[in-house]
């Protein structure tokens, strides 16, 4: 591909897709995060460490990285979640200074609740199209997720 004389439909494409997936994107999050704290007092803090809990980080050390703030910061949001009984902290008796998270069945229950809710709001949010345009647009996104 020439950059100094592009492709009008690839063109189209980028622009289609500036316009279309960073709202729906912030849509979908907000959505998300609104049925966390209004139905479920989660908040967003605390929904995002249950969540990478659930991802494989099993340490505050490694949410603390992944999240780019302190370790502090972190604790105070697990300790609440541990209070809450959404996860527990294990005891490594081989390494006493390594306590892993896990998510408790209660978080792994509250995680589910939120996405069924969240994938029962994008269904009515998509209801509108017709099963021509739904298997369109789904062989696009995965499409693009290959490419990615």
């Amino acid at each position: 591909m020439n950059i100094d004389k592009p492709d009008p439909p690839l063109q189209r494409l980028v622009d289609v897709f500036w316009e279309t997936i960073p709202p729906l994107w912030r849509e979908v999050h907000a959505k998300l995060h609104s049925i966390a704290s209004e139905e479920f007092d989660v908040s967003v803090e605390q929904f995002h460490v249950l969540r990478h809990i659930r991802q494989g980080s099993a340490s505050v050390s490694q949410l603390a990285e992944q999240k780019r703030i302190s370790r502090a910061a972190i604790s105070q949001t697990v300790d609440t979640l541990v209070r809450r009984g959404l996860i527990r902290r294990q005891i490594n008796p081989d390494d006493r200074r390594q306590i892993p998270l896990e998510l408790t069945e209660a978080g792994n229950a509250l995680l589910d609740a939120i996405s069924l809710k969240t994938r029962q709001w994008m269904m009515e949010l998509f209801s509108p199209l017709d099963p021509y345009e739904v298997n369109q647009i789904a062989h696009a996104l995965e499409r693009l997720r290959k490419l990615l």
